[in-house]
């Protein structure tokens, strides 16, 4: 079997489809009912527009089906009064001989599980290859008691791996000053500057438009230190979700961009016959991928010895943003909300695990925000409330 991403030759209705997953059979056809759940998931039912959600969609199933494939196992096998069900040898493998983590297996397991909750629902299956129980759930308190809808009582899989509880990773004051001293290539350093002074994702920094570059030295009203509100669209970048949403880049960032444009960008953009359209290039003049910026992070780790990953950057700005509007007696709105806007965060609930790691932190990291966290992401008095949007 094969996975493959559908060209534009795609069309349902007049409307393309362009890198919509394919599972195919051995023979070149549909993969059934497989492809007919990924498009229910994805476009019927969950209307999802993201590429690289419905791509990740398309791996997970793959993954699946090429383990039943290559153990000669039938997705809809009968029940088995012994022994494992196919889900759960699928579980033990990938814990056990990929040594996954549980988190990551059980992102594959939760699409598996609504797969065949769809089959049976369809009529395809009589029954579940996984018991399930209820599972009553905690309500959440304090000022976010208001919007819990996850209170009451709701089914489980039984099948899921025990997951380890996730450890929020980010830099501190010491690590952030230590790589922006190091000598890094540049386009790594603009990256490393984009996620950690405006919390993008690594798929929106590498994808951030020339277009949204200019000299913050030629706009009237703009000055050193203030934020300038830009607006990223979909339709010019890779955003998750693709919803629109903005990010608020210091005036010395932008200045930063702008400069690198000129210079390091058109050096790198001569040794390719392309026109990119983002602003950071690889060496080879071509825009970053998405394990190139991988690459990029294991670059700039053996510079400074420390691990640095992309999610890594956006938790640091997450943190100390969030931490820096609380205590600002200037800033006038709600800084969970700024936050999560910022950030692309659906939920403000995501958002709020940045003040479970403000609580947690060590009275010398909360305080190092005072002096020079000040200076690295609001570089030397760059106010959020002072903003010019573009």
């Amino acid at each position: 079997m094969r996975l493959v991403m559908a060209t534009a030759d795609l069309t349902v209705e007049g409307r393309p489809f362009a890198g919509f997953p394919l599972l195919l059979d051995n023979d070149g056809w549909p993969l059934e009912p497989a492809q007919s759940f990924l498009w229910h998931a994805l476009v019927t039912n969950g209307s999802i527009e993201s590429k690289l959600t419905w791509e990740a969609y398309g791996r997970r199933l793959y993954d699946y089906f090429a383990f039943l494939s290559a153990n000669n196992l039938s997705w809809n096998e009968g029940q088995r009064p012994h022994g494992l069900s196919v889900v759960a040898r699928y579980r033990d493998w990938s814990l056990g001989e990929l040594g996954l983590n549980p988190n990551t297996v059980n992102k594959r397991l939760n699409l598996v599980v609504r797969f065949y909750d769809w089959c049976k629902r369809q009529g395809h299956i009589s029954h579940l290859p996984f018991a399930v129980r209820d599972v009553r759930t905690p309500s959440h308190q304090g000022f976010l008691t208001h919007v819990d809808r996850s209170g009451g009582v709701v089914s489980k899989p039984m099948v899921m791996a025990r997951e380890r509880k996730a450890t929020i990773k980010f830099l501190i004051k010491q690590q952030v000053r230590q790589c922006l001293a190091a000598k890094l290539d540049p386009s790594h350093a603009l990256l490393f500057n984009l996620m950690v002074r405006t919390g993008m994702r690594s798929c929106e920094a590498r994808s951030f438009p020339l277009a949204y570059v200019f000299n913050p030295r030629t706009r009237m009203g703009l000055m050193p230190g203030h934020m300038i509100r830009i607006n990223l669209e979909p339709a010019d970048m890779h955003i998750k979700y693709g919803k629109p949403r903005s990010v608020d880049v210091p005036w010395s960032l932008m200045e930063d961009m702008w400069c690198y444009s000129l210079h390091q960008r058109e050096i790198r953009r001569q040794r390719s016959d392309l026109a990119p359209n983002s602003l950071v290039l690889t060496e080879l003049g071509t825009e970053f991928s998405k394990g190139a910026v991988v690459d990029a992070m294991k670059a700039i780790e053996k510079k400074v010895g420390f691990p640095v990953r992309a999610h890594m950057l956006r938790h640091t700005y997450g943190t100390y943003t969030l931490s820096a509007l609380r205590k600002s007696p200037a800033f006038e709105g709600e800084p969970l909300l700024y936050v999560r806007d910022r950030m692309g965060h659906s939920d403000v609930q995501t958002t709020a695990i940045y003040l479970h790691l403000i609580n947690q932190l060590d009275a010398q990291i909360v305080l190092a925000h005072e002096d020079e966290m000040d200076r690295l992401f609001a570089d030397s008095g760059e106010d959020p409330i002072a903003m010019e949007d573009h």
